[in-house]
C-alpha cells in the first residue's frame, strides 16, 4: 500500500496529522447544531384561509371549490386534501418527493392568485410550506393569569402579540411563533332592531353607512409658494362613532346612537384554552433550519425570564413552559454517550482478552477516536446535524471502525509472531490484508449509498446514520493502513507477542476442516445452511411498522364533544370536569403526579396534551387519563395516547382509511360500520371519524320566499346580508385606530330562541315593516360540522391507531381483510376505499428499502467479483447474507418477546447495516484462500491456511462489533426504545452468521477439492526472536 511506507518512514508528520484530526474533529464537532432528529424536507405545502362565522357548505362553495380547480393538475401533486370547517378552510397538497418544493410554492401563490374573488371578510390565505400549521415546534408557551386574579387572559391576544411574540421571534434561531386561545377586537355596532325598525331604518342602508367612513385624499395643491395636501377626514373616532347621523324624523336628526352601540370588542369566542386548570394562551417556537436547539432552548429561557419579570409581572399575568423538546434531546444524547463509552470500552476490553497486551490493545483502540473525530470534521462540512440518528450511526460504527485495525495489527503480530522484524512485519502486514480490507471498506461504503441518496422521508431521517458509519469506515480504512502500523512498528517494537489462545484456533480450524470434510457433508452443509435459513427467515419475519414511537414524556389526545355543543357548555360540562379530575394528580396527592397539562376545546374539535412528573409513569398516565379522566361524558369520545418523537413528519401510528361516495347517507352508514367493526377485529384500538358520522350539527335553515323578498324590494343577496347581520354580525368596512386595523361588524341585540328570531322586524324598500318569518321560512335541521375532501372528492375518514403491541403491518393487513369487506358492503358502485396516512407512508418507505436493499446487493456483489476478478468469488461472499439475516430474525422475534419490538424502519436500517458487516468475515476468508492458492497450496491446503490465519481476527472483529453495539440493546435510558430492534438484528445476525459462516465458506470453498488432498500439520507460529517483555 502506497500510503503505509510513507507513514513507516515518517511516524511524526503520522502523529501530526492524528493531532490534527483532533483539532479539528473537535472543532467540527462544537459546531454542529444539536436537534432531536435530522431536517426533513416534507413535500407538503398546506393553505389555510379563514372566513369569519362562516358555515362548512359556504366554506366549501366559496373557498375551497375555487381554490381546488386552481390548483388542481400542478406539477408533481400526489394527493390533495381539503377541510372546510367552521370558520374557514384548509387545502393540504401532498407532492413526490423529487419536486422542487420552492418551484411548486411558486406555482401555488401564481395560482391561488388566479382565484376570481373571495367574499369580502375572507382573510388572504396563509401558506405554509413544508410542514403543517403547528409546524416544527420545539418549544411552547402558556400565558395565564397571575394567582388570584380574576382578568380575562383570552382578551391579551394583541398584548402577547406585541410584547411577548414579537420577544421571542427575535430569539437567535427562532424562525417564527403562533398564538392559540386568544381572540382579537372588532368594532361592533350592536343594533336595536325594534328600534331601527320604528324609525324606518333597513338593515342594508345601515350597513352602508356604517362601513363607508373613511379618511380620502384628495390630492395635492400648490397655494402660493406652499403645496398642501388635501385630506377628507371621514372618519369618526371610536368615541363619535355612535354621533353619527344615519336619518331624519319629522325634521330632527336621528343618530346611530339612538339604535346602537358601538364599543371596540373581543370576537366571540369558539372555545376555550385551559393549562393546569386556568384559562391560557398559548405560544410555541419554531426554529430555522440548522439550528443547535439547545441554544436556541436557552435563550428562549432566558427570554421567557425577562418577560416574566418585566411585563408580564406589571401586567399580572405568568409564562410556564409546557413542552421542551430539549428535554428528551438531553436525555437521548446522554443515553447514547454513555452507551457510546460503554461499547468502547467493552471493545476494549475484548481485544486486551485476545492479545493480552496492553500496548498493543491500545494501539487498535486508537482506531475508534481517530475515527470517529474524522466523521465528525465531515458531517460538519456536509451541514449535517448532531442528532439521535447520526449518534446512533456512530454508537454503531464503535465496533465497527475496529475491523479493519483489528486485521491490520493481528496479520503485523501474526508475522511478528513467526520471527519477521517489526518494520517488516508492519509493512508486508499491511500489503497481505490491503485487498481484503479494501474490498470490505469498498462493499460497506456501497452497501449505505443508496439510503444517502433515497429522497422519501425515510432517506432524509436515515441519511445522517448511513452517512456517519460510511464515513467512520472509510476513515478506519485510513488509520488502519498508517496510523496502526506505524504505531506498531515503534510503540510495540520491543515487546514479545505471542498467542495465548493459538492451541484453540488450532483446534476450531480441525473442527472446520473436519466437518466440511466430505463431498456429501460439504453439500449437506450449504444446502441445509443456505435453504434453512431462508425457510426460518421466511416463517420468523416480523410484522413490519414505519418508525418507532419513541418513549417521550409527552402525552396527547383528542376529543369529539357531542354536535352542537355551546362554548360555555363545553367549558362546565367537559373542561370543568377534567379541571377537576386532574387536580389531585397536578397537586401529587395522587399518583402518577402530573408535571403540567393542556386542554382545548373549539367547537366539535378537542385536544388534551399532559407531562408526567416521573418519565417513567407515562403510560400508568395514560391508563388514569382513559380510563378515569377523559372517559364517562355523555355522546363525546376522547382519548390520549404517548405522542410519537417523529410525529412532525407523519411518523405516528395511525391508519387512514379514506371512505369516498357521492351519497352522503350511504357513505355515512359505511364509515359507522367501519367504527364499530374496526373494535371487534383489533381489540384495544381507537378509531376517531373525520369528520363525525352524524349530520347532527344543529341548524336553523333560513329558507327565502321569492314572492314576499320580490314584493318586499329585496333579493336573496340583500337577504342574506340581513340574516348575517341577525347572527354573528355582518362584516362591513376596516377601521384603523392607528396602530392596527379592525373589522367593523353590524349586529342586532342578541335573541335566544328561533321563535325571537322569526319575530323580528325589518324595515324594507317598499316601506313596510315585516317580521322575518314573513320573508323566510325557518326550519330546524342538522348539517356537517366539517366537511373533508381526498382528490375533490367528499370523504369520511377513519383514523384508525393500532393497539400499542400490535404493530402496523398486522393492523393494515386485518383491516383491509375483515373490515375492508363490511365496509364496501354498505357503498353504492361509485363508493371506494383508499389507505393513506402512515399506512400509505409505510407501504412507500419499505419499497424503496427494499429496492435499496436489492440494489446494495447487487452493488456488493459487483465490486467483491471486480476486486476479486471472479463472479464465482463474488458469489461466496453474497452467500453467506441468509446467514446473517436469519440470525437477525431470530433474536428479533426473541425480543420481541419480551417487550413489543416490530420490525420498523429504523431496524430495516439494522439488516442493511448487518449486510456490510458479515461480508467482510467472508471476504477475509475467500481472500486469504486465493492467495494461498497463487503461492502454490492445494486447494484443502488453501482453505485451512485461510481458516488458521483469519480465524482469529474474525472472532476479534465480530466480538468487538458485537459488545460494542450490546449496551444499545441492553442498557435502559431515553431512547434506547429506538434502537433496540436495529440493535438485536445487528447482534442477531452477526452472531449466528460468524458461526454459520465459518462452515459455509468452507464448505463452499473447498467444491471441486481434488479428493484424497494431504492435510498439512498444524503447527503454532514459530516465537520471534526474545525481546523484553512488557510489565
Amino acid at each position: 500500500m502506497n500510503l503505509t511506507r510513507p507513514a513507516l518512514n515518517n511516524p511524526v508528520a503520522v502523529v501530526a496529522a492524528v493531532l490534527l484530526v483532533a483539532l479539528f474533529g473537535w472543532i467540527g464537532l462544537s459546531r454542529m447544531p444539536i436537534q432531536m432528529i435530522p431536517n426533513v424536507e416534507r413535500p407538503l405545502i398546506e393553505i389555510n384561509t379563514t372566513w369569519r362565522a362562516a358555515a362548512p357548505e359556504e366554506v366549501e362553495a366559496e373557498i375551497i371549490e375555487p381554490q381546488e380547480d386552481a390548483l388542481r393538475g400542478l406539477p408533481g401533486l400526489q394527493k390533495m386534501e381539503s377541510s372546510a370547517n367552521r370558520g374557514g378552510g384548509t387545502i393540504t397538497l401532498n407532492f413526490d418527493v423529487t419536486t422542487n418544493l420552492e418551484r411548486s410554492l411558486v406555482e401555488v401563490v401564481n395560482r391561488l392568485n388566479r382565484v376570481p374573488s373571495y367574499p369580502a371578510d375572507v382573510d388572504e390565505p396563509v401558506i405554509y410550506a413544508g410542514r403543517g400549521r403547528f409546524g416544527t415546534a420545539i418549544a411552547w408557551f402558556s400565558i395565564r393569569p397571575a394567582p388570584g386574579s380574576d382578568i380575562d387572559i383570552s382578551g391579551y391576544q394583541d398584548f402577547v402579540e406585541e410584547v411577548v411574540q414579537s420577544r421571542i421571534e427575535r430569539v437567535p434561531g427562532v424562525a417564527n411563533s403562533e398564538i392559540y386561545g386568544g381572540r382579537n377586537r372588532e368594532l361592533r355596532i350592536t343594533f336595536d332592531p325594534y328600534r331601527a325598525a320604528a324609525l324606518g331604518i333597513d338593515v342594508p342602508t345601515l350597513a352602508r353607512m356604517t362601513g363607508n367612513n373613511t379618511d380620502v385624499s384628495g390630492g395635492f395643491s400648490d397655494v402660493g409658494r406652499r403645496r398642501y395636501t388635501i385630506r377628507f377626514s371621514g372618519k369618526y373616532a371610536v368615541d363619535n362613532f355612535q354621533d353619527m347621523v344615519v336619518t331624519w324624523r319629522d325634521g330632527q336628526p336621528v343618530h346611530l346612537y339612538d339604535i346602537a352601540r358601538v364599543e371596540v370588542s373581543l370576537r366571540d369566542a369558539t372555545g376555550t384554552l385551559n393549562n393546569d386548570g386556568s384559562q391560557a394562551i398559548a405560544i410555541n417556537a419554531q426554529p430555522e433550519q440548522n439550528v443547535n436547539v439547545l441554544q436556541v432552548m436557552d435563550e428562549l429561557k432566558a427570554t421567557v425570564a425577562q418577560l416574566q419579570e418585566g411585563p408580564l409581572a406589571r401586567a399580572g399575568l405568568v409564562m410556564n413552559q409546557s413542552y421542551d423538546e430539549s428535554v428528551y434531546i438531553t436525555q437521548s444524547i446522554a443515553m447514547l454517550r454513555n452507551n457510546l463509552l460503554l461499547g468502547m470500552l467493552l471493545a476494549v476490553g475484548i481485544l486486551w482478552w485476545f492479545l493480552r497486551k496492553f500496548r498493543a490493545t491500545m494501539v487498535v483502540a486508537l482506531a475508534i477516536p481517530i475515527s470517529l473525530l474524522a466523521t465528525f470534521i465531515a458531517l460538519n462540512a456536509a451541514g449535517r446535524t448532531l442528532n439521535i440518528i447520526s449518534l446512533a450511526g456512530l454508537a454503531f460504527a464503535v465496533g465497527m471502525v475496529l475491523d479493519a485495525a483489528i486485521v491490520v495489527l493481528e496479520n503485523i503480530v501474526r508475522l511478528r509472531e513467526e520471527g519477521r522484524p517489526a518494520d517488516v512485519a508492519a509493512l508486508e502486514g499491511t500489503r497481505e490484508v490491503w485487498g481484503a480490507l479494501l474490498a470490505s471498506t469498498a462493499t460497506t461504503v456501497a452497501i449505505f449509498l443508496p439510503i444517502v441518496f433515497l429522497q422519501d422521508i425515510a432517506g432524509q431521517l436515515f441519511a445522517d446514520l448511513a452517512l456517519a458509519i460510511a464515513i467512520a469506515v472509510v476513515a478506519s480504512l485510513l488509520v488502519a493502513v498508517t496510523v496502526i502500523p506505524t504505531a506498531a512498528s515503534t510503540w510495540v517494537r520491543e515487546i514479545r507477542l505471542e498467542d495465548p489462545h493459538a492451541g484453540w484456533w488450532d483446534t476450531g480450524t480441525r473442527m472446520i476442516m473436519s466437518v466440511t470434510d466430505t463431498p456429501a457433508r460439504r453439500a449437506g452443509w450449504i444446502a441445509g445452511l443456505i435453504l434453512g435459513a431462508t425457510g426460518i427467515t421466511w416463517a420468523l419475519l416480523p410484522e413490519t411498522d414505519y418508525l418507532p414511537e419513541g418513549k417521550q414524556n409527552f402525552v396527547f389526545g383528542f376529543i369529539l364533544p357531542p354536535p352542537g355543543v355551546s362554548v360555555e357548555s363545553a367549558k362546565t360540562e367537559f373542561t370543568d370536569v377534567v379541571n377537576e379530575r386532574l387536580k389531585p394528580y397536578l397537586d401529587g396527592r395522587a399518583q402518577p403526579a402530573l408535571a403540567n397539562y393542556f386542554l382545548g376545546v373549539f367547537g366539535r374539535f378537542g385536544f388534551f396534551g399532559a407531562r408526567a412528573e416521573d418519565r417513567n409513569d407515562v403510560d400508568a398516565l395514560l391508563g388514569v387519563l382513559n380510563g378515569q379522566v377523559l372517559s364517562g361524558f355523555p355522546d363525546t369520545m376522547a382519548f390520549a395516547q404517548r405522542a410519537s418523537i417523529f410525529g412532525r413528519l407523519g411518523g405516528g401510528r395511525s391508519i387512514d382509511v379514506n371512505i369516498q361516495s357521492r351519497d352522503i347517507e350511504a357513505m355515512l352508514g359505511a364509515a359507522v360500520t367501519g367504527m364499530m367493526k374496526v373494535p371487534e377485529v383489533l381489540p384495544g384500538a381507537t378509531v376517531r371519524p373525520v369528520p363525525g358520522v352524524e349530520l347532527a350539527e344543529p341548524e336553523l335553515r333560513l329558507i327565502p320566499d321569492e314572492r314576499r323578498l320580490a314584493e318586499s324590494g329585496w333579493d336573496r343577496q340583500t337577504m342574506a346580508s340581513v340574516v348575517r347581520a341577525l347572527g354573528d354580525g355582518l362584516y362591513v368596512g376596516d377601521y384603523f385606530d392607528g396602530e392596527e386595523r379592525l373589522d367593523i361588524i353590524l349586529r342586532a341585540n342578541d335573541w335566544t330562541t328561533p321563535e325571537d328570531l322569526a319575530a323580528i322586524p325589518v324595515t324594507t324598500p317598499d316601506g313596510a315593516v315585516q317580521p322575518v318569518n314573513q320573508l323566510v321560512r325557518i326550519e330546524r335541521t342538522s348539517g356537517p360540522d366539517q366537511i373533508r375532501r381526498v382528490d375533490r372528492r367528499r370523504t369520511i375518514t377513519l383514523v384508525v391507531n393500532p393497539p400499542s403491541d400490535m404493530a402496523l403491518g398486522t393492523a393494515i393487513r386485518l383491516i383491509k381483510e375483515q373490515v375492508d369487506p363490511a365496509i364496501r358492503a354498505e357503498l353504492p358502485e361509485d363508493g371506494d376505499i383508499t389507505y393513506q396516512g402512515t399506512a400509505d407512508d409505510k407501504d412507500t418507505a419499505i419499497r424503496n428499502m427494499a429496492n435499496s436493499l436489492a440494489l446494495a446487493i447487487a452493488i456488493l456483489y459487483l465490486l467483491i467479483s471486480a476486486l476479486f476478478r471472479s463472479f464465482r468469488d463474488g458469489l461466496l461472499v453474497v452467500l453467506a447474507l441468509p446467514m446473517a439475516i436469519v440470525g437477525g430474525v431470530v433474536l428479533l422475534r426473541i425480543v420481541d418477546h419480551f417487550t413489543f419490538q416490530p420490525m420498523d424502519l429504523l431496524t430495516m436500517i439494522g439488516f442493511i447495516t448487518l449486510t456490510g458487516l458479515v461480508v467482510n468475515n467472508a471476504i477475509l476468508l475467500v481472500h486469504q484462500t486465493r492467495a494461498a492458492e497463487r503461492e502454490g497450496l492445494d486447494r484443502r491446503q488453501a482453505v485451512e491456511q485461510a481458516v488458521r490465519f483469519r480465524l482469529r481476527p474474525i472472532l476479534m472483529s465480530t466480538l468487538t462489533s458485537l459488545f460494542g453495539i450490546l449496551p444499545l440493546l441492553l442498557m435502559p435510558g431515553a431512547g434506547t426504545e429506538l434502537y433496540r430492534g436495529l440493535a438485536a438484528v445487528i447482534v442477531g445476525g452477526l452472531s449466528v452468521s460468524t458461526l454459520f459462516t465459518l462452515i459455509l465458506l468452507p464448505s463452499l470453498l473447498r467444491l471441486g477439492e481434488a479428493p484424497g488432498a494431504a492435510a498439512p500439520a498444524l503447527t503454532s507460529p514459530v516465537p520471534g526472536p526474545p525481546a523484553r517483555t512488557e510489565t
